[in-house]
């Protein structure tokens, strides 16, 4: 994969659990030649869990991008007039911003992001880390599959046994969907088993 003179803008919320899974596909966008900005949540910027303290993280990525991080609503709105990315990718994406985006509410950093990229008609990949994709969100998800210029990371249950309504991309997707949605299409299978071997 060449992504080469690309920008991707990279918009982290608030799933904490999935941030292992998701910094490793912020590396190869890295080292596929692809200039990465990262944007987060205000969750993600001031929240420490048991997951990691809030520093480390953003300390993580901006060793990872070699970018200053967008964190705040006015530093992410020049995407739209600026026309910053080729890309705008949501990963985790959690049911509170799926919701957020379902419903134009642009109060974070991270939808302002996408918000500014789909006024340019671009892509918007989202990968979702959601307990309640099945459950109350799943209408934000149905919402939002048609939408024009927005893809999906392939997702699938990620513990039906004791999270029943819980979705989770395959995260290690990531670069794939990128790519993908930058030639304008989604990448299939759109709904894959969590942990099922695709090349299988």
């Amino acid at each position: 994969m060449n992504l080469t003179g690309k920008t991707i803008g990279f918009g982290l919320t608030g799933s904490h659990c999935t941030h292992d899974e998701v910094l490793p596909q912020m590396e190869r966008l890295v080292e596929s030649g692809a200039r990465v900005i990262p944007v987060v949540s205000h969750t993600v910027k001031t929240v420490d869990s048991r997951f990691g303290e809030a520093k480390e993280w953003l300390k993580k990525i901006r060793e990872i991008t070699g970018e200053e991080i967008l964190s705040t609503i006015p530093e992410a709105e020049p995407i739209g007039p600026k026309k910053l990315l080729d890309c705008m990718l949501i990963a985790p994406c959690t049911g509170n911003s799926l919701a957020r985006l379902a419903n134009a509410m642009t109060d974070s950093p991270v939808m302002m992001a996408a918000k500014a990229q789909m006024r340019n008609q671009r892509p918007v990949v989202v990968a979702i880390s959601t307990n309640d994709a099945l459950g109350l969100n799943a209408a934000n998800l149905a919402k939002l599959l048609p939408v024009e210029n927005i893809y999906f990371v392939p997702f699938g249950q990620d513990n039906p046994p004791t999270k029943p309504n819980s979705l989770v991309a395959r995260m290690e997707l990531i670069p794939e969907a990128c790519q993908a949605a930058m030639e304008g299409y989604q990448i299939q299978p759109l709904i894959v088993e969590k942990y099922r071997d695709l090349t299988s």
